[in-house]
């Protein structure tokens, strides 16, 4: 089991760092994680990382936020060791005047569905709103989206989202897909960690 978050000492810019455990560790609680390594450039602001489920081509894939937009990039292994030589290639940017106009990001790994990898994400609108859109990328090739929201599907409404240590946020940090329902665990105004949970067929719907 890979687990890729976000690392912060304070000092220098955020970095996205990778720690794994055993299956079989896991399920018995024995909490025997790796030492920690970074798995993106020094020196560049980059968060909110996340492994493609799959090989792309025999190699890693991974997804992560930097310069304020979503880009990919490839590793031999899922220490991602070419880290300083990543070329933090555009998948998704802000899109001007829209909802996700400042800044967008994702830590969700994509969902494998019959019309695409179901990639959620948030984004932030230049009043710093915190909002929740997907996208659909191709089976083959998950480099081509095939698809993107034009509107939000998910934004902050409950109380614990709109006030927070960062007040009007949602952030996904995980998602799963069971009996044709997505369930998104999320950050609630940095504060909190939820869920909320919607059909498979009503994004899609959206997306196609």
């Amino acid at each position: 089991i890979y687990m890729y978050y976000t690392a912060y000492n304070g000092i220098t810019p955020p970095s996205v760092a990778m720690s794994y455990i055993s299956k079989k560790d896991f399920v018995k609680r024995n909490w025997n994680w790796s030492k920690p390594v970074l798995v993106t450039a020094d020196g560049v602001d980059d968060k909110y990382g996340c492994l493609h489920p799959e090989l792309i081509k025999g190699k890693y894939r991974l997804y992560h936020r930097a310069r304020g937009y979503i880009c990919v990039d490839y590793g031999t292994t899922p220490a991602f060791t070419e880290r300083n030589s990543f070329k933090n290639i555009p998948l998704l940017l802000p899109r001007k005047g829209m909802w996700d106009s400042k800044k967008v990001g994702i830590s969700a790994p994509p969902i494998k569905t019959k019309k695409g990898w179901l990639l959620l994400y948030h984004g932030v609108s230049e009043d710093s709103i915190y909002r929740v859109g997907a996208a659909l990328l191709d089976l083959k090739d998950p480099t081509i989206v095939l698809s993107r929201t034009t509107d939000h599907i998910f934004e902050p409404i409950d109380k614990h989202d709109l006030i927070g240590q960062v007040n009007i946020v949602v952030c996904p940090c995980g998602a799963v897909l069971r009996e044709g329902k997505i369930f998104m665990y999320y950050g609630g105004g940095d504060s909190v960690i939820d869920v909320a949970e919607i059909k498979l067929e009503d994004i899609l719907r959206a997306l196609i």
